[in-house]
Formats: C-alpha cells, structure tokens, sequence
C-alpha cells in the first residue's frame, strides 16, 4: 500500500522540507495527505519509468487495475497520472490506455522528474547528459554574475557558502546551503531566462549530491572550489569565475562516476 508521506518531491529533496502550499481549507491535514498520497503514487510510476520497469511505448494498468494494485483510491491514481502526462511522461487517449511516451517527450528538467531518475541507479548516459548541460550553462552564468553582479548578489552568494562550510554537504542543511549558492549566481546573472533554471539545477545539484554519499563520504571537501567561485565573482574576473565553475562541475561529474562505479 503506498503511504502518503513516504517518498520525496523536487522541493523536499532540495531541501527536505515540505514544499507544499498552504492549504486554507477546513480541513487541511486531509487535504495535505491527499496531495502526499498523490505525490507518492506520482514517484513509485515515476520511477518506475525513469528505471525502465515501463519503456517508452507500454501500457500502463487501467485506472482500476493501478489503483487496486496500490491499495489506493480511483481519484488519487487518477491525480497521479494527470501529473506524470503534465511532465511528459506518459499520454491517456480513449480506448489506447495510458502509454509511455518516447524519451525525447519527457521534461527531464523537471525537479521530479530529477528526483526519480536519481532514485535508483541512474544510466551514466542520463548522468552525462545531466553535467554536459550544466557545464554549458553554469560556467557561463558565473561569468555573467562576476560582470552584473549587485552587493545583494554577494551576500546571498557569501551567505549561502558560509553555511554550506557551517553544515556540510553530508546534511540537509547544507545540501539546501549549496542549492541556495547555485541560484544566486544564476539571479546574480539578471537573466530571466538562466534565473528559471534554478530549481532544476538546485535539484540535479542536490540528487547527485546524495547520490555520490549512498555508499561512502564525499572524496574531497567540496567548498575550497566553491569559494573560488565566489572570490572571482567578487573579484569581477569573468575568465576566472568560469573557469572555476567548470572545474566544480567537472569535478562533480567525476566523484559521481566514481560513485556508480
């Protein structure tokens, strides 16, 4: 039977908080458990797919069948498909059933859909394709930010390296410290387009993270290279602030393929 609060969302594993909007009903404990059950139905169809329990062109169960299986009701399951389709990942037609959709359908930047991937033992092909975006973007962005960024661009910057090396990235806090570090380099930019890949790339920051300590502790201490970062940003040295991003996410892509190993 699935459990309502047993499996994480984008939000919750950026930060391991709820990200769930308030609810003003009268009844917003059952109304919250409705939407972790619908959450939870969410993952265990979503992982599923991202591990290739279900490849692209399957059926999935009918409405009753899945919800007979989970031990759930109609309206969740049906809750929990609208939002696989809204990612994606799946297509409801009459009479066809619920299908798979073809990878290339599927919103891999999605924070949930991040979440899924990293659940289980990720393909290093998917792991690759996730770190050649970021050293696209990331390195470019910190150039950007060391050029427009704004005093309370640095602090934010500043804040959120001081608690990453006040936690550590082995805590919840501190994952949450190197996701706020991330977003405001990408906010320093002033670039609304680059601002809204945040949260995809705060989550891929955050799974690969606790990917890479399932086994064993970090390799190396991760903040010296952030704070160089940091410094060339200060520094408004453009070359060496993205150099010293693409170093981080380089070597971020290496203690993961260690890790898989």
């Amino acid at each position: 039977m699935i459990q309502p609060d047993g499996e994480p969302t984008g939000a919750s594993a950026r930060a391991r908080a709820s990200g769930s909007e308030a609810d003003h009903s009268a009844e917003p404990e059952a109304r919250g458990s409705g939407r972790r059950l619908r959450g939870a139905i969410a993952y265990r169809l979503g992982t599923a797919i991202l591990s290739g329990e279900h490849g692209p062109g399957d059926v999935l169960p009918s409405e009753t069948e899945g919800a007979d299986a989970l031990q759930v009701s109609r309206t969740a399951y049906r809750e929990a498909i609208r939002t696989l389709a809204a990612k994606g990942l799946i297509e409801s037609r009459p009479r066809a059933g619920t299908t798979v959709l073809p990878r290339h359908r599927w919103n891999m930047l999605d924070p949930d859909v991040l979440v899924w991937t990293f659940s289980g033992q990720p393909d290093m092909t998917v792991v690759r394709s996730l770190f050649e975006l970021r050293a696209m973007v990331e390195p470019q962005a910190a150039a950007i930010a060391a050029e427009r960024r704004s005093r309370t661009d640095i602090k934010a910057i500043r804040d959120a390296l001081a608690a990453m090396a006040r936690h550590g990235l082995d805590h919840a806090a501190g994952q949450a410290a190197d996701c706020a570090f991330h977003d405001a380099i990408l906010r320093a930019t002033g670039n609304d387009y680059l601002t809204v890949l945040s949260s995809s790339i705060g989550t891929a920051v955050t799974m690969t993270t606790q990917f890479k300590q399932r086994s064993r502790a970090l390799p190396r201490d991760p903040i010296p290279g952030h704070r160089r970062v940091f410094d060339a940003i200060v520094a408004q040295d453009a070359v060496a602030a993205a150099a010293a991003m693409r170093a981080l996410v380089d070597q971020a892509l290496e203690d993961t393929r260690q890790a898989m190993e």
